[in-house]
């Protein structure tokens, strides 16, 4: 193993939300509409944008981790002039939004305005050729 990094550029956010549409319609919309759209993007400093839900199928979390701020940034830029941006709302109330890492200021200030939670990174390890 290498060292534990005491420092890292990488963000972490998880938007927990409810899902209000049918759950074959929602998980229809996240495979075929939304992570297609955003795979295509190619987006360089994003590292992973997947989708957890709950048994039940009645709750959902995105997690995406970036290279860095700057890559949230523009994670977050393009969802807001895409196609897919006013669908999110038909299908998930959001609930809570947390952002992990050393954030930079206009992140901080953007996820602010959904009432983000924030942590900034302490200290860990990452198995970085993992291929899971």
């Amino acid at each position: 193993m290498e060292k534990l990094n005491n420092s890292s550029d990488r963000i972490i956010s998880v938007i927990y939300c409810n899902i209000k549409s049918e759950p074959d319609a929602f998980e229809k919309w996240i495979k075929d509409r939304a992570s297609k759209y955003v795979y295509d993007l190619k987006e360089e400093n994003t590292i992973s944008y997947e989708w957890y839900l709950s048994e039940n199928r009645k709750e959902a979390s995105l997690i995406e981790t970036f290279v860095d701020s700057e890559g949230a940034i523009q994670r977050l830029k393009n969802h807001s002039k895409s196609p897919i941006a006013n669908e999110v709302l038909e299908h998930v109330d959001i609930k809570s939004v947390y952002c992990f890492g050393n954030a930079k200021k206009d992140l901080i200030e953007i996820f602010s305005a959904w009432g983000a939670k924030f942590q900034t990174h302490f200290c860990g390890f990452n198995i970085i050729n993992y291929r899971g």
